[in-house]
């Protein structure tokens, strides 16, 4: 099968009677030339272990496992699951994970080990819950290159005081350095969606936040944007963060989106470090994560 022709494409999903279901962003890339530029961004070495994202009919899969020396790819449609199992088999160092990739990605790192790269062509309606799940995890390969809605890619490297900049924003851009590199038009793909897709590289930050800092950056970014019209002094109620806020000198009439990524993370160890004791961090009732990055208030999806 030609993995470039959708002809050849739809043929061999009529053949297994596959039907591509649209809540899974079911959309192949069939441009060689922009296959090729992903996995050379991604620049896999023989020590590395992959993760793939999504690896459809495994366009990309052959040619990240001639390069590195595991690949996991990782896919939610079982149809597709069971010819990947008869079109890979060949290649030792690949190994299927069928499911939701947020229901199994965990339990592959417990039995696998942590990826060094990583490889998605994610889908448009749960690509932020990827991201956003990964980061507030701790997951933290060496890169990821990700291809995403072009909206969605304004989001993750969107800068303070524009429309787009978010607590999606801060969440991204507190753990990696997020660069775009370049869009690919949606004849790229097949079937060929109604939106611009955009590749996203993103490499970790050596000063990220650490785990209970992370915790404590989620909660705070959702408080500060649940309403985007308010200023900081309104939408700031609890007295943990207003001291945090004060101590780092951040002016309350200010709106959440006027704050860079940085002081976010400044106000997050502060409240880190006072909530040793136990106490609920802002955003959160005690017992339940804050999420930055699937908040409904946010618009950051």
């Amino acid at each position: 099968m030609n993995p470039d022709s959708p002809a050849e494409i739809r043929a061999l999903l009529e053949e297994r009677g596959l039907a591509l279901k649209k809540r899974w962003g079911q959309n192949f890339l069939v441009n060689r030339g922009a296959r090729e530029r992903l996995v050379s961004i991604l620049g896999p070495g023989r020590r590395d272990t992959v993760w793939e994202i999504g690896p459809g009919l495994g366009a990309m899969t052959a040619a990240l496992a001639a390069a590195a020396g595991r690949v996991l790819a990782f896919e939610v449609d079982r149809g597709l699951c069971r010819y990947l199992e008869e079109s890979l088999a060949g290649l030792s160092n690949v190994t299927l994970v069928p499911g939701d990739f947020l229901q199994t990605w965990r339990e592959a790192r417990e039995s696998y080990g942590p990826p060094h790269l990583v490889l998605g062509n994610l889908p448009y309606r749960s690509a932020s819950l990827m991201i956003g799940d990964m980061i507030e995890a701790g997951l933290r390969p060496a890169r990821m290159v990700i291809t995403v809605q072009r909206e969605l890619a304004d989001r993750m490297s969107s800068l303070p005081g524009v429309k787009s900049y978010s607590s999606f924003s801060v969440l991204c851009q507190a753990c990696f350095r997020v660069t775009g590199r370049g869009d690919l038009q949606p004849g790229s793909f097949y079937p060929a969606p109604d939106v611009v897709s955009s590749i996203v590289e993103m490499t970790p930050l050596p000063d990220a936040p650490a785990a209970g800092e992370l915790a404590a950056l989620s909660g705070i970014a959702r408080t500060l944007f649940a309403s985007r019209r308010k200023t900081i002094r309104n939408n700031a109620r609890d007295p943990a963060l207003q001291e945090a806020l004060r101590r780092e000198g951040v002016d309350p009439g200010l709106r959440a989106e006027q704050v860079p990524p940085s002081v976010y993370v400044r106000i997050a160890r502060v409240i880190a470090r006072g909530s040793s004791s136990g106490g609920a961090l802002p955003g959160e009732t005690p017992g339940s994560p804050g999420r930055a990055g699937t908040s409904a208030d946010d618009n950051s999806r």
